[in-house]
C-alpha cells in the first residue's frame, strides 16, 4: 500500500511541476526555422508574418534562415530540435517532393502541424533574352529544340514540378539547372544564363522593366494583377499550381503548446497589415487550424506522390 501510494504521489507530483511550465508557454525565444536563403519567397511571406505572430504569442520570434538541399538541412535541423514549441519550421509543398524525390530523410510526418498561412500561385517566367512573346511560340521552339531550353530549378522542388508537370502535358523535353532557392534562380535568369523558371507576382516589376517575361499563370483564371498573361489552361495545358505555406513543429510536441501556437497563428494571419503585405507579393492569406492543416497535408502529400511517380520523379 504504501509503495503504491508513493508512486501515486509522484506521480502527481511529476503532473503539478510540469504542467504550470506549460501553462507558462512560451518564456523564451522561438526560432522559426526557414529552410532557404533570406530574400527567397518562403523568407519574403514569414518576414511580414513574424512581427503579428510574436504579438499574439506574447514573446520574440526569430527567424533562422538555415538553407542547404532544396530545404532539407533546416528541415532536418527542425525535426532534431526539442519537441517542446521552441522550434518552428516554415514549409510549403518541398517537403513532400524532396521526400518522394530520395533527396531527403525528413518527411511531414515526422512534424504537427500548426497552422497553413499562405498560398502563391505560380507564374511560368522567361528571361528577357527568348526569343519568345507568347506560351505557345516558347512551346513550338521547344519542339524543335528538345533538351536545349533551360530550366533554372530548385531539384526535388515546387520550383522542378511546375515546369516538370508543363513539359509533360506539353509533350516537350527541357534542361533543369540546379540551384538552392528562389534568390540564386532569378539571378541566373535576370543574367539570361537560363531560359525560364518558376516565378511569382514579385516579379512583377521587372517584367514591367522589360528584364522578364510572364508567359503563363497556373491559375483557374486570369489574375487581375497581370490580365494581359493566359492561364496555363488557355494554352491546352491541364495544370494549375500554387505553393502553400505555413508552419510545423516536432513530432511529439505537447498538445497546449500546439494550441497555444495555432492560436497566435489564427490571429496573427487575420491581421490586414499582414493580408495587404502578401497581396503586395501576389500571395493570398490561406489560413488552415493544425486540424485542418493536418488532413489538408495528408491529401497533398498524396497528390504530390502520384505526380512524381506519374512524371517518373519519385525515387523513394
Amino acid at each position: 500500500m504504501k509503495m503504491k501510494w508513493a508512486s501515486s504521489f509522484l506521480a502527481l507530483l511529476g503532473l503539478t511541476l510540469t504542467t504550470p511550465a506549460l501553462a507558462d508557454f512560451p518564456e523564451r525565444p522561438i526560432k522559426m526555422i526557414v529552410p532557404w536563403a533570406a530574400g527567397g519567397d518562403t523568407d519574403n511571406i514569414f518576414r511580414p508574418f513574424v512581427p503579428h505572430f510574436q504579438k499574439h504569442i506574447g514573446q520574440t520570434v526569430v527567424i533562422a534562415n538555415i538553407g542547404g538541399a532544396s530545404g532539407t538541412v533546416g528541415a532536418r535541423e527542425a525535426r532534431n530540435a526539442p519537441a517542446d514549441g521552441y522550434t518552428l519550421l516554415a514549409v510549403h509543398d518541398y517537403i513532400h517532393l524532396t521526400y518522394y524525390a530520395g533527396m531527403a530523410d525528413v518527411s511531414y510526418k515526422d512534424f504537427e502541424p500548426i497552422c497553413l498561412i499562405a498560398a502563391t500561385p505560380s507564374v511560368l517566367t522567361a528571361s528577357a533574352k527568348t526569343p519568345w512573346k507568347t506560351f505557345k511560340e516558347f512551346v513550338e521552339d521547344a519542339k524543335k529544340r528538345p533538351g536545349e531550353i533551360t530550366v533554372g530549378a530548385t531539384l526535388g522542388s515546387t520550383s522542378h514540378l511546375f515546369p516538370a508537370r508543363i513539359e509533360k502535358a506539353a509533350g516537350i523535353k527541357l534542361k533543369y539547372v540546379s540551384y538552392d532557392g528562389l534568390a540564386p534562380r532569378m539571378n541566373a535568369i535576370l543574367g539570361g544564363h537560363v531560359d525560364l523558371t518558376d516565378s511569382n507576382l514579385t516579379q512583377k516589376g521587372k517584367v514591367e522593366a522589360g528584364e522578364l517575361k510572364f508567359l503563363a499563370v497556373g491559375t483557374e483564371q486570369r489574375l487581375p494583377e497581370i490580365p494581359d498573361v493566359p492561364t496555363l489552361k488557355e494554352n491546352g495545358i491541364d495544370v494549375v499550381y500554387e505553393v502553400v505555406r505555413g508552419l510545423l513543429v516536432p513530432k511529439g510536441t505537447p498538445a497546449d503548446v500546439r494550441a497555444k501556437l495555432d492560436e497566435a497563428c489564427a490571429k496573427a494571419t487575420a491581421e490586414p497589415e499582414f493580408a495587404e503585405a502578401l497581396r503586395l507579393q501576389g500571395t493570398r492569406v490561406a489560413y488552415l487550424n493544425a486540424k485542418d492543416y493536418g488532413e489538408f497535408l495528408d491529401k497533398l502529400d498524396a497528390e504530390n506522390k502520384a505526380i512524381m511517380t506519374e512524371l517518373g520523379l519519385a525515387k523513394q
